[in-house]
């Protein structure tokens, strides 16, 4: 009987104790639903070449969608009060870069300040994205700028021609095969590609432009696709201040009224573990940029 009673209290306790998690858990789980003012600050991290879509690329790449929802995420969380965005990235899809940014601006809408920390590079798209926050903090070795766009063609038909490949092309149009390896660009599409990357270089100007306070043409004179370090460009008005993660960390508190040390919670979800051996796999493996089909690049802003 003595044992009997001991079983009963023993799992009595543990039902309580099983009760009591659950409850805190599912109360943690309500509270960024609950009004209030937030104190903690979401991180979001943009690493690598940044792509389209909703997968992030298996070889170190952000990809859009996912940001998106980061960012999407911390600015409705009422628990969440300003958003840290880490960038350490070359670049990537002009499009991709400029979802990002959009989204970015939302958060800010919101009422939530968001600096911007950048790391070994923040280049080009990088850029870009950085250029709408609130502030820019950067390392004096931090690699930045690169405000340009490039699409890029190959001419391979003398690789087919000595492989014996030809190539037979039925099209409704004149420019459907614009771009193709197998034949030269013909001076109509180099003027379509060429409009295409101007009109793409003129909205990265405008973005940095509006979000540095600067005019167009003094951006145009340091949008010659060129990379700065994070010294030079707080010189030039590119960035606000030198500092690392903490520093940053240290303003964006000080900007949304919180502690020194706030809560950061990161937005990323966590990753399956074939993705970490990726990850390892791409530190060995040279970078790949992400290709617009068989025939052209993408625009790709670096």
């Amino acid at each position: 009987m003595a044992l009997r009673r001991k079983l009963v209290t023993w799992l009595l306790l543990g039902t309580t104790g099983l009760i009591l998690a659950v409850a805190a858990l599912w109360g943690e789980g309500a509270a960024p639903g609950k009004g209030g003012r937030g104190q903690a600050v979401a991180l979001v991290t943009v690493e690598g070449v940044i792509t389209g879509g909703t997968v992030d690329l298996f070889i170190a790449g952000s990809s859009a969608g996912s940001v998106m929802e980061q960012l999407r995420l911390a600015r409705e969380d009422a628990s969440i009060a300003a958003v840290l965005l880490r960038i350490n990235s070359p670049g990537g899809s002009a499009a991709a870069s400029q979802e990002i940014a959009d989204e970015v601006k939302r958060v800010r809408e919101a009422g939530k300040p968001v600096v911007a920390s950048l790391g070994d590079a923040a280049a080009s798209g990088g850029y870009w994205i950085a250029a709408v926050t609130d502030r820019i903090v950067a390392n004096p070795a931090t690699i930045t700028g690169s405000i340009g766009v490039i699409m890029e063609t190959a001419d391979l038909r003398e690789l087919y021609d000595k492989i014996g490949i030809d190539f037979h092309v039925f099209k409704s149009g004149p420019l459907k095969d614009m771009g193709s390896p197998a034949r030269d660009i013909t001076p109509e599409e180099r003027d379509v590609f060429q409009g295409m990357v101007n009109d793409i270089y003129s909205q990265f100007v405008q973005v940095v432009a509006e979000g540095r306070r600067m005019t167009e043409e003094e951006v145009r004179r340091l949008a010659d696709g060129r990379v700065f370090t994070g010294r030079q460009a707080v010189e030039l008005g590119l960035v606000d201040d030198l500092g690392n993660y903490y520093e940053a960390l240290r303003i964006l508190a000080e900007m949304a009224g919180l502690p020194p040390q706030p809560e950061v919670r990161s937005m990323a979800k966590p990753a399956p573990w074939w993705r970490h051996l990726l990850t390892v796999v791409s530190h060995v493996v040279a970078p790949w940029q992400q290709s617009g089909g068989a025939v052209y690049r993408l625009p790709v802003i670096r």
